[in-house]
């Protein structure tokens, strides 16, 4: 069987990481620490015609001022960088559920896409109630976990609070009979992060993980902790933590040899472009900054062997 593998380019002018200090996208009030390394850099998302735009946010449904923070710059950034549809972590409801929550908590925050017609495809993380997946408003068709298909993108949203065994042979079969150009999957607890507060859920990797090997997934986007994280490719995936949509956790990475980039001294959102064979992402901060860029490029195992 063929496998999509995933190779991180890092395009950096000088070559290698740049120390944070002098990159002033990740400068701001001075940290108690060192910010770790600068990330990879690209002149900013392609915004092809043709391309597959989407957001990424996580961990967001607090109602406070940063979550319509974030919403703000999500809307302006779609100005510019067309979207139409945003991927949920988890979280994406605290505290209160009723139906009054819905409005502040989502769709005031968010009134300016919804309006404009972006679709939210949520996952559910361990504050949001089960029954959220009934909300028209997060279009999970009622299902704790489910697959869709965007132009050449196959996206698989699982519910890690429980990955029973039907869930996981649900999601062996319809990893083996997607023939989709690019796998991604989406779930809030992450298998690999170095945040203090959770950090890498190894209990789930071990169960997860072998799954998304074997059947050549591309990209892995969580959340849980609340912190925007790149980590280096682990056996071919590429692996984000995006869980800083309303929470954060002001300087909780302790970064390691796994480290790509990371940013934790404001919440922050993701915006993500596929274009064929490349995929485009950027990390930006609650003020605007990008704070986080590069691209992943996708090559076929049986392509590489005969070049």
């Amino acid at each position: 069987m063929r496998r999509a593998v995933v190779i991180l380019a890092v395009l950096l002018s000088a070559g290698g990481f740049a120390p944070a200090a002098q990159n002033p996208a990740l400068q701001g009030p001075a940290p108690s620490r060192a910010e770790g390394p600068a990330p990879s850099r690209v002149e900013g998302l392609p915004a092809r015609s043709d391309s597959l735009k989407f957001a990424v946010i996580g961990d967001n449904g607090n109602g406070d001022k940063t979550e319509y923070d974030v919403g703000q710059q999500m809307a302006a950034a779609r100005a510019k960088f067309p979207f139409d549809m945003v991927l949920m972590l988890g979280d994406n409801m605290y505290g209160r559920q009723d139906p009054q929550d819905f409005v502040t908590k989502f769709e005031r925050p968010y009134a300016a896409l919804l309006q404009a017609g972006v679709l939210f495809y949520a996952s559910l993380g361990n504050h949001d109630n089960q029954n959220n997946r009934f909300y028209k408003g997060f279009n999970m068709g009622g299902e704790r976990y489910f697959s869709y298909v965007k132009k050449n993108v196959r996206f698989f949203v699982l519910d890690s609070n429980v990955l029973d065994p039907q869930q996981r042979s649900w999601l062996d079969e319809a990893l083996g009979r997607a023939r989709e150009d690019w796998k991604i999957c989406y779930f809030h607890h992450p298998l690999y992060s170095d945040a203090g507060r959770h950090g890498s859920d190894v209990s789930l990797r071990v169960t997860l993980e072998p799954l998304l090997v074997k059947h050549g997934v591309n990209v892995v986007f969580s959340g849980h902790d609340h912190i925007y994280e790149r980590i280096k490719p682990q056996k071919g995936i590429a692996y984000f933590v995006a869980g800083s949509g309303g929470e954060l956790r002001r300087g909780d990475t302790h970064p390691s040899g796994m480290t790509a980039a990371y940013f934790d001294q404001d919440n922050a959102f993701m915006l993500v472009e596929v274009a064929g064979d490349e995929l485009f992402f950027e990390a930006v901060a609650r003020s605007g900054t990008t704070v986080d860029s590069g691209v992943i490029r996708r090559q076929d195992n049986q392509t590489r062997a005969t070049q």
